[in-house]
């Protein structure tokens, strides 16, 4: 009997303990590592929109909340940031920029904001005076139609290569077209590619030649493969060490650039498998510190077989994802290469260029959807959206899950009415940048004419009124990769530098275009609940602006600076 009573006793006691312990544990609170205080913080969280406070616990959020309710998860060694009553968003997600691009751009001749022919020549010529004879001379960013004059001898607005060629006679020239969908080439280059009056046109593109036959320097769409041919094969004359070298140097600066803007994560629109593996490198390496998330950019032939080890999520802890692949159907119509259901105003019995076949793009669809991948198609013609939104329907239909794969279409800048309701109804994302509409604003009517202009050019209100998901970014290095300007052509469609606005009736309002820049694009990348916005188990990705984005006037957002960028609750940037 007293054994039992012992034995019962020992039993009660061993359980009381346990169950102290246990209540001891439940009652031990979560320490953060760093908490952000005294903020004015516009969340998108719909659930709790505004806060003053964040408590970050490794990469991620702890809590959200007032400065005393994240005060009480301060611990000895919690590091205390006082934002000083500054507005903090979730940290800007670029929804379709080209990384390695942008870096590129960064190092060689860039000439977003020249005026003018004779600006870009100078430039071309200063360069020379420094490059050794038969070394590639390489610049991107010129618009003609965003020169202040034109050149007296033109071909639709396009100067002839004579000028380029006298101030470079021993270095191929090869200068990209802002929208990437042109080029111009020098006398040099024309001749290491064998380009003559008898070089055809290949199908989807023009070598663009004046009355007489003779071309003049720029080569459209298509017709760009004769010039990169040969600037190809000079790269291939380098060694693979120098080539990474130099491709390193431009993710880095591409990299800080991002840092800078106040982007925290960054879409890629079309990438090699060779860049594909360096990105992976880097990221299980560590050297990432803007997160990534990018696509696939080959043709249906050079993919097969290798799609197998695809998708990659989530390497190097959240840094770097690969889930989709890119594709197109036309060009751009900045050098009239967006393919048009009717002529453009402008070269009249001309409706652009389907870029990559029907055909092509189907079976590219074909193997996003067998792969569980998603499809993206840069389509910026109203013929172009309707072809691709037919080639998705046509792909969708074949799979459960349907509009739930999130497909895209790249820009949808220019639509038919009739089409836009097809966003919401096929899940399709408009993956659009608002910036192109200002940046082209002085030349849509002269294309387009005014009725197709007013109502299906850069349709942001008409597609979100209709459903759709619509997402933002700059196309960098197409447009500069600052979020700002895409941000303020959003709420204002105003040019900053002539004032001139363009159909305003298509405005969104303030918070609808942050949503763009942060949960729109992370939905349109399958990164919701991980990105977005700020809440509890996210990541703590987050931007300090010295301007509240809410509620600022219109003109003080593009004076807007950015205090810090943080990542994974880490301050990767802060301005000085």
């Amino acid at each position: 009997m007293f054994k039992r009573i012992k034995k019962t006793t020992t039993f009660t006691l061993f359980s009381l303990l346990l169950l102290s312990g246990l209540f001891s544990a439940c009652q031990k609170k979560e320490v953060a590592d760093t908490i952000f205080t005294n903020g004015n913080i516009y969340t998108v969280d719909e659930k709790n929109p505004n806060a003053e406070a964040i408590a970050v616990l490794g990469e991620r959020i702890l809590a959200v909340g007032s400065n005393a309710e994240i005060e009480k998860l301060k611990g000895p060694n919690t590091k205390t940031v006082d934002l000083g009553g500054q507005f903090v968003m979730p940290g800007f997600i670029e929804g379709h920029g080209h990384y390695s691009g942008l870096g590129q751009s960064l190092i060689n001749l860039n000439f977003l904001k020249s005026k003018s022919w004779e600006e870009i020549v100078q430039a071309v010529a200063e360069r020379a005076k420094t490059a050794k004879p038969g070394e590639w001379i390489i610049g991107r960013g010129w618009h003609q139609e965003k020169w202040s004059s034109t050149p007296d001898r033109n071909v639709l607005g396009y100067p002839y290569h004579d000028e380029l060629s006298k101030v470079a006679p021993n270095n191929p020239v090869l200068l990209s077209h802002a929208s990437g969908h042109g080029l111009f080439a020098n006398e040099k280059a024309m001749n290491l590619a064998g380009v003559s009056a008898e070089t055809p046109s290949p199908l989807g593109g023009e070598i663009v030649r004046d009355d007489r036959g003779n071309a003049i320097g720029v080569f459209e769409e298509r017709a760009m493969r004769v010039i990169y041919k040969v600037y190809q094969e000079y790269l291939e004359t380098l060694s693979e060490e120098d080539r990474k070298k130099q491709w390193l140097k431009g993710i880095e600066l591409a990299q800080k650039e991002c840092l800078a803007k106040g982007i925290t994560s960054f879409q890629d629109a079309g990438s090699s498998f060779k860049d594909l593996d360096w990105y992976k490198e880097l990221a299980e390496a560590g050297k990432f510190d803007v997160r990534l998330w990018a696509m696939i950019r080959h043709s249906s032939k050079d993919m097969e077989g290798k799609l197998n080890s695809f998708p990659w999520i989530n390497l190097g802890n959240h840094y770097f994802t690969v889930n989709g692949i890119k594709s197109e159907v036309d060009g751009a119509l900045g050098s009239f290469g967006a393919w048009l259901l009717r002529s453009y105003q402008d070269k009249a019995d001309f409706e652009g260029q389907n870029t990559t076949s029907v055909d092509e793009v189907k079976k590219i669809a074909q193997m996003a959807r067998e792969h569980k991948l998603q499809l993206c198609v840069h389509a910026i013609g109203d013929r172009a959206n309707r072809v691709c939104l037919d080639i998705m329907e046509g792909e969708l239909k074949k799979d459960p899950q349907g509009k739930e794969l999130r497909w895209r279409i790249e820009h949808a800048q220019h639509l038919d009415p009739e089409d836009i309701p097809r966003f919401k109804k096929l899940g399709v994302i408009a993956a659009m940048q608002a910036v192109h509409c200002t940046s082209d604003a002085p030349f849509v009517v002269k294309r387009l004419g005014e009725d197709r202009a007013r109502k299906g050019a850069y349709a942001w209100r008409s597609l979100l009124d209709a459903g759709a998901v619509v997402t933002n970014g700059t196309d960098a290095p197409v447009e500069d990769v600052d979020p700002l300007q895409s941000f303020y052509a959003a709420v204002t469609r105003k040019r900053a530098d002539s004032g001139l606005v363009f159909f305003p009736e298509q405005k969104i309002t303030r918070e609808e275009a942050v949503y763009s820049y942060t949960m729109a694009n992370a939905y349109s990348a399958f990164e919701e609940k991980d990105k977005g916005s700020l809440e509890k188990g996210k990541l703590a990705d987050f931007v300090v602006l010295d301007k509240d984005l809410i509620k600022c006037q219109d003109e003080e957002i593009l004076a807007t600076k950015v205090l810090k960028t943080v990542v994974g609750g880490k301050e990767k940037y802060s301005r000085k």
